[in-house]
């Protein structure tokens, strides 16, 4: 009797399945967390180069940008470095800019939430079908201090242009994640940091009238 109960096979293909199925939907699920993960990227990347193309033809954040360039020459090139960079962003509910570039939180909340306006500076209202959207509704997660925006002086432009000067853009991320759901309860994995996704571009047109 107990010879015939070692030599029985009768569950070993229960015992193999729960074995096999453990690894698989650990496989399905990664699978389904890392699709998210890349969906995150994409999402981040667009929002950035929108940020960027909002960022050149709207109104400075850094108020102090328009009367940054040197005029002592009217018509010579403005070099490289010759104001700024002015970085903007929040800090919790504050926002500010560096090199005493005075902050405008109304042209912020215009690249990051569009021409909507919302009294909840991190909320992302529902896009007017004739206003332009912002980049919280291409990155639903996206809150304000996550956003970045630098202004700078790469040798662009000239000395008493009527429009002021001509800045680089630069839009990036901060403090992001990428959120795994399935694999952090299964197997304990942490949060990973999301690269900037920076975007650059050149300041066109810096009003908000802007097309």
């Amino acid at each position: 009797m107990i010879r015939d109960f070692a030599k029985s096979e009768d569950g070993a293909t229960m015992v193999e399945m729960a074995i096999v199925s453990t690894l698989l939907f650990t496989l399905v699920l990664g699978f389904v967390d890392f699709g998210y993960a890349l969906y995150q990227w994409n999402a981040a990347t667009k929002a950035v180069q929108l940020g960027a193309r909002l960022a050149s033809i709207s109104d400075p954040v850094a108020t102090a940008l328009t009367g940054a360039g040197p005029t002592t020459t009217p018509g010579a090139p403005v070099v490289a470095a010759a104001y700024g960079p002015f970085v903007c962003k929040y800090t919790g509910s504050a926002g500010a800019c560096s090199n005493a570039g005075a902050f405008n939180a109304a042209n912020f909340s215009r690249i990051f939430r569009g021409d909507t306006a919302n009294t909840n500076d991190n909320a992302c209202p529902a896009a007017g079908t004739d206003q332009r959207v912002g980049m919280c509704h291409f990155f639903p997660g996206l809150h304000r201090d996550n956003v970045v925006i630098t202004y700078s002086a790469t040798g662009l432009g000239y000395q008493t242009r009527l429009g002021g000067p001509v800045p680089t853009i630069t839009v990036s991320l901060q403090n992001l994640t990428f959120n795994f759901f399935f694999l952090g309860g299964l197997l304990g994995f942490g949060n990973i940091t999301m690269p900037s996704m920076l975007s650059t571009v050149t300041g066109e047109d810096l009003k908000s009238t802007a097309p």
